[in-house]
């Protein structure tokens, strides 16, 4: 009887070992999610489609600021046609009070951004929605808000 009762808190122990991600891991997908804000913020300030491309996923539900929703199609058709062609980018962008939270494959990522120009500073909230699939993540929801 005990050697069952020893069994069967053994296999209670590996089920959960295998099934809650290590502190490893989790340190990992914070710092893969990081980098991938950064390079994106710093693609995006150059109006990089391939940045663009590679960070959102294929089903984003993007909110902006102004309330307006629109796919992934929509930004990338907004860089094809109109997207800013200048050598010096109208705006740099960079992140401020990066929070992440953890979710297994799903994470969600809230920081302020930061807009400069030369004459100008824009601050925006944004909370973004992450999945990872086959290795890598990529943002399925996005909100934008103005800070005032």
């Amino acid at each position: 009887m005990n050697l069952i009762k020893v069994l069967i808190f053994f296999l209670i122990f590996l089920v959960s070992a295998c099934t809650h991600p290590s502190e490893q891991n989790v340190v990992n997908d914070e710092q893969e999610l990081r980098e991938l804000l950064d390079n994106f913020l710093q693609g995006a300030s150059e109006n990089s489609s391939e940045i663009h491309e590679r960070f959102w996923d294929e089903e984003l539900i993007y909110t902006g600021s102004d309330g307006r929703r629109v796919s992934k199609g929509d930004i990338l058709s907004s860089l094809d046609n109109g997207g800013n062609q200048e050598s010096e980018p109208e705006f740099i962008y960079h992140s401020e009070e990066v929070q992440i939270q953890l979710y297994g494959d799903t994470a969600v990522v809230a920081f302020r951004l930061v807009a400069e120009s030369e004459n100008d500073s824009l601050n925006y909230y944004n909370t973004g929605t992450f999945r990872k699939s086959d290795g890598e993540w990529r943002a399925v929801a996005w909100q934008a808000t103005r800070i005032p």
